[in-house]
């Protein structure tokens, strides 16, 4: 019994290591390792969806979203009003388009669909909610330095300086600009028209020319031929066969009516 008990517990604790395993390089590589690094593309419009894009980054985007550590670090970082212009400039920019015009792509529902079918999907998503660890440092979080930090914060006038200060930010002077600049429209149009922007399945498709249907091309001579053609005559079919292209041939299958002879 207990070999039993100790294989399903090497099996378990070995399931997020297998499914970050199958996971695919560029996922693996792209995904953060920091709460920082993660706060950082959650707040950039033109890449905070990667998580829901592909389940190889929503494990490990789920495993940082479940730290105490997380949530001090946003704490801090939102007394920062360099961060918010930060993040209000990134909704400008036209890779904010192409962020959520990705969900279009037909491989991102097949990747789901993939690891809705994956047993190891699951496993490394429970036991990263249920590991005894997290739940420690969650009942540490009151003790955390950066928890205390915040709060001293609060009685920092150099934090208030910066909000009294922040109007004359480069960031915020962008951010005001942005509405008439030309270029910011071009490049939203730009983007909206460019094929990359709805994932690699339709750029690879439109791109490329052998896969790319051929459009019919019309003849409009043909549209003229037909009525200035002369109609080629129905040939005769032998007795006892029908026609049905000879409009003859219909009007001889009704029978003909008896003429009534004239009255004298």
């Amino acid at each position: 019994m207990k070999i039993k008990l100790l294989t399903a517990a090497l099996i378990v604790a070995a399931a997020p290591a297998a499914f970050a395993q199958t996971a695919a390089a560029p996922a693996a590589a792209a995904a953060p390792q920091t709460p920082e690094a993660w706060l950082a593309r959650m707040t950039d419009m033109t890449k905070n969806m990667s998580a829901y894009k592909d389940p190889k980054v929503f494990v490990p985007w789920l495993n940082a979203v479940t730290e105490p550590n997380f949530y001090t670090t946003m704490g801090l970082q939102m007394m920062e009003p360099g961060n918010w212009l930060k993040f209000m400039n990134s909704m400008t920019q036209p890779g904010a388009y192409s962020n959520v015009a990705q969900f279009a792509d037909p491989a991102v529902y097949t990747k789901w669909l993939a690891a809705s079918l994956d047993p190891n999907f699951y496993t490394a998503m429970l036991t990263q909610l249920s590991d005894p660890g997290k739940l420690m440092r969650w009942a540490m979080a009151p003790l955390d330095p950066k928890l205390l930090q915040m709060g001293m914060n609060t009685l920092n006038p150099n934090m208030y300086m910066k909000w009294m200060m922040s109007p004359l930010d480069p960031q915020a002077l962008q951010l005001m600009m942005a509405p008439v600049n030309p270029n910011l429209y071009m490049g939203w149009l730009g983007a909206s028209v460019d094929p990359k922007s709805y994932g690699p399945t339709w750029s690879g498709w439109l791109n490329n020319p052998a896969g790319a249907v051929a459009m019919p091309t019309v003849d409009m001579s043909a549209f003229t031929n037909m009525m200035t053609a002369p109609v080629a005559a129905v040939p005769a079919l032998p007795a006892g066969m029908f026609n049905p292209f000879d409009p003859n041939a219909w009007t001889k299958m009704m029978p003909a009516a008896p003429v009534a002879p004239a009255a004298k």
